[in-house]
């Protein structure tokens, strides 16, 4: 594999399968912001394998709109669609999240897990103002990403950058909320905490202990380990500063 690898398809490839920065903690918060029923439309955008559609269509049946840019990853997510028995919840779509295909007021919940960090200032603004058009009055927009703490040195995000091999610009938690605020959200409530993307309680959480083994034990191959070892020590050692965020923007009624 290149050295150009993205950190999170390189994860994929390890056999892990969650791959936001909070994990399934942050992921339940957001699924308990949402006040989902069978009746709730929901829209995730940037659904990667649809592991989150997968546990919101299984446990309150609703209906999903599941969109992402990577065509790999869409095969995936069918496949594990499938496998679920779930298509009569999930629709799969590749669409960009800068110029979603959807009408006006479309939608009662929009899902966004790990995306918004890897965009510039602008561009998370014009994606926060398409999820915005696409939301009936009164939905909300979770979102997951990565936060920065007080004092965090710009080199961190330089050496997170290389090290996932995505240009990612992580927000303090104020610039987080004043974002949605500034695109109209009438209330902003977060939650925030440590990352467990590669923290071994925090994976053995999210994979169960026989999934970490495996995703160490791939990470351990010989043309893996650097990469792997390097991820390790960052979100384990001088990456810790760095937390995850959780925001639930509601738009007015």
């Amino acid at each position: 594999m290149g050295k150009t690898e993205v950190g999170h398809n390189f994860l994929a490839r390890l056999g892990k399968k969650r791959l936001r920065p909070g994990g399934i903690a942050a992921t339940n918060w957001l699924i308990n912001q949402a006040n989902l029923t069978t009746e709730t439309k929901v829209l995730e955008v940037a659904c990667n394998m649809c592991t989150t559609s997968i546990e919101l269509a299984g446990k309150y049946k609703c209906h999903i709109t599941a969109v992402d840019m990577d065509s790999k990853a869409l095969e995936k997510a069918r496949k594990n669609i499938e496998q679920n028995q779930l298509q009569d919840f999930i629709t799969v779509q590749q669409a960009n999240a800068m110029k979603l295909p959807f009408e006006n007021e479309s939608f009662d919940v929009v899902f966004n897990e790990a995306m918004l960090t890897m965009f510039n200032q602008s561009a998370k603004k014009k994606a926060i103002s398409e999820y915005y058009r696409v939301l009936k009055p009164g939905g909300v927009l979770l979102t997951h990403d990565i936060m920065l703490t007080k004092g965090t040195p710009d080199r961190l995000v330089d050496t997170l950058r290389d090290i996932i091999s995505v240009n990612v610009s992580p927000l303090p938690i104020e610039d987080w909320e004043n974002t949605f605020k500034g695109i109209g959200f009438s209330e902003v409530r977060t939650n925030s905490g440590a990352m467990s993307l590669m923290n071994p309680k925090g994976m053995i959480r999210d994979e169960g202990l026989l999934g970490m083994l495996t995703i160490v034990k791939n990470g351990l191959k010989k043309e893996n380990r650097n990469k792997f070892k390097q991820m390790f020590q960052f979100f384990n050692k001088s990456g810790k500063s760095l937390n995850y965020i959780v925001v639930c923007s509601k738009k007015a009624g």
